[in-house]
């Protein structure tokens, strides 16, 4: 993927953050395997990482949840990038006592994480979500969410304001609220949640191609087929935009009685569902064996990290948490292999040095250890 663009960390500072009171991290290689004992403070490096791009990062946690336990609860991330030969230094973090995480590009302080996304798309894969073809829809839609905002980076407002909308119209509902007020929000509810569904549907349907051309790398791992379903979407197929923004507004109108009863709106994208299959059985992800899911997922994220390159036209960062571990010495090497060659950085992390024995050459492997991080295999670069 080297006609990408391609972002590469090339130093990591952590202060007061998670079980680091300080790190400082040089960073070699575009390959890098984080290993030591349960506990030690990898996935926290990982999640760090994950707060230099737009979002929540990869636990989703409270801002506050990530700062040192027996610190002043500010914390810090920053880290230095290197985008077209150009040297960019981001960071971000929490003052305590202060809504919202910080976000500085050089040293400039810059309003939202939205705008790491010109640095680096980050995407990961950690095993919380090895539950994701068993567990809940909103699961799901989160997941196909955050793929979206990789190859779109103005879905998260449009996400954040369609879910706004709807608590609004549901206090309004639950008030009493007057009729004119809430034909205003359902009008603002149908226009960006019709917004929201279309882009979940786009990205859907982009990721399926890229599975569909997967399929032909012989890779060991079993492709998924998805769909985007829920009453929505089928109520409003084949329909242009503005007359599913119609649609949508009238289902709301219409429904006034039935929310107000249910306490909730009914209706809607915020209810929509991913469904993933494997392909190959012909059965849904859910019914497959555990080993099966954890080897879509990996199938499905590999596919994801070339499409947000195609369409963003830069190698995302990925990080992969434990994802040596379940899988034997074959699919392992087929891993490693792939993710070479996709070009970008890898950041992944296991509890055992010979789960990276198939990794190149010019690999990095830093042991993690009590809060600080040591070198033990450095990059062979030719």
């Amino acid at each position: 993927m080297s006609e990408f663009r391609t972002a590469r960390l090339t130093r990591l500072s952590l202060t007061d953050f998670r079980n680091y009171t300080h790190l400082i991290m040089p960073i070699a290689a575009n390959m890098v395997a984080f290993v030591g004992a349960n506990g030690a403070g990898k996935t926290n490096i990982l999640e760090a990482i994950s707060f230099l791009t737009a979002g929540r990062g990869l636990r989703r946690a409270a801002l506050a949840d990530a700062a040192r336990s027996s610190g002043d609860g500010n914390w810090s991330v920053a880290a230095t990038v290197i985008l077209d030969g150009l040297e960019t230094k981001i960071g971000t973090g929490l003052v305590a006592g202060v809504s919202g995480r910080k976000v500085r590009i050089d040293g400039q302080e810059v309003r939202g994480s939205d705008a790491l996304l010109d640095y680096m798309r980050v995407l990961w894969l950690v095993p919380a979500m090895d539950g994701l073809f068993t567990g809940s829809g909103s699961d799901r839609r989160r997941f196909l969410d955050r793929l979206t905002l990789a190859i779109d980076p103005a879905h998260g407002r449009r996400v954040a304001d369609f879910e706004n909308a709807l608590r609004q119209r549901n206090r309004l509902l639950d008030q009493g609220g007057a009729d004119a007020y809430l034909s205003a929000l359902e009008q603002q509810v149908a226009e960006v949640g019709t917004a929201v569904s279309i882009a979940r549907q786009e990205t859907v349907g982009l990721l399926s191609h890229t599975i569909e051309d997967q399929a032909a790398q012989s890779l060991p791992f079993p492709h998924a087929s998805l769909a985007l379903e829920g009453a929505f979407e089928t109520e409003t197929s084949g329909l242009s935009a503005t007359d599913r923004e119609e649609r949508y507004r009238r289902f709301l109108s219409d429904g006034r009685a039935r929310d107000r009863a249910a306490g909730r709106t009914l209706s809607g994208p915020h209810l929509s569902d991913l469904k993933v299959r494997h392909a190959a059985k012909d059965m849904p992800a859910a019914q497959s064996s555990t080993g099966e899911q954890k080897a879509l997922l990996i199938g499905l994220i590999l596919a994801h990290a070339e499409l947000t390159a195609k369409v963003s036209g830069m190698t995302p960062v990925l990080l992969l948490d434990e994802v040596a571990a379940h899988l034997d010495p074959n699919r392992r090497a087929a891993l490693f292999s792939k993710l070479d060659s996709l070009g970008g950085q890898v950041f992944m992390t296991g509890t055992d040095e010979a789960l990276f024995d198939a990794l190149p050459p010019a690999a990095e492997i830093i042991k993690i250890s009590a809060g600080a991080s040591r070198q033990i295999r450095p990059a062979q670069i030719p």
